[in-house]
């Protein structure tokens, strides 16, 4: 079982979207699921997205933690560790 070394990096933030994906509103695109980074709190659209917007921000940014934005849903995943947390 893999472990995340990355949870000192999560922080108490709130979510800079409350409207979808900030990069997807921005440019009129679409998304299917919604993230939010656990650094910085910004929302950004899943892997299965046209623009998955998400890693993107994690690879540009090296914020490691996420977490599902969808209702009923509570779990995180670490990029880096390439696991849920």
């Amino acid at each position: 079982m893999t472990t995340c070394g990355h949870l000192d990096q999560v922080r108490d933030v709130a979510p800079d979207s409350t409207a979808g994906c900030s990069d997807c509103l921005a440019i009129g695109s679409r998304w299917v699921h919604l993230r939010m980074c656990l650094s910085c709190g910004h929302v950004a659209c899943c892997d299965s997205s046209p623009n998955r917007h998400a890693t993107a921000h994690s690879t540009g940014t090296s914020h490691p933690v996420i977490r599902s934005m969808e209702p009923g849903e509570d779990w995180r995943w670490c990029y880096v560790d390439r696991t849920v947390v």
